[in-house]
């Protein structure tokens, strides 16, 4: 199964918000650090405020925080959310509808993708010390993060 972008950017949002909850955080200051569209952002982060996931404090000095402590929010629920109804195969156009037995197992594989990620909150992702290793990662050049990343992938 392959997420939607919408959902990739929602967790990025919702990672740095975990990553910064000493302070309010602009929507730029998010897209910047990775370098992705801030108009994009925009979308994700009023649909996450409208759920709660996100805090938007208008004004001069105002910005976006965690809507709740990262222990209560669910890695599982949040993807349910962002994701709305996933349809792995898209059987309703299919003419076999109705004679095909793969919705069966289809369905089983994504309870069995929702039961591992509801066992996560955000806290467990970011980890204990996460938050500062997520801000140094964020901090890089991407030319020095591919690097790491392909060091780390032939070392395993």
């Amino acid at each position: 199964m392959r997420l939607t972008r919408f959902s990739d950017y929602a967790v990025r949002v919702l990672l740095y918000l975990g990553a910064r909850t000493e302070r309010l955080c602009s929507i730029g200051e998010i897209a910047k650090a990775y370098d992705i569209s801030e108009n994009h952002l925009m979308k994700v982060v009023s649909n996450l405020a409208a759920d709660g996931y996100v805090e938007s404090v208008r004004g001069r000095n105002g910005g976006i925080r965690l809507g709740r402590p990262a222990t209560e929010i669910n890695i599982g629920k949040l993807i349910r959310y962002t994701e709305g109804e996933i349809d792995l195969a898209g059987c309703f156009e299919c003419k076999l509808r109705g004679v095909c037995r793969l919705p069966g197992p289809l369905d089983l594989a994504l309870d069995a993708f929702f039961f591992v990620l509801e066992r996560y909150t955000l806290a467990d992702v970011i980890g204990e010390h996460g938050g500062v290793q997520i801000l140094e990662r964020l901090s890089l050049p991407s030319r020095v993060i591919d690097k790491i990343s392909s060091r780390a992938l032939t070392e395993d």
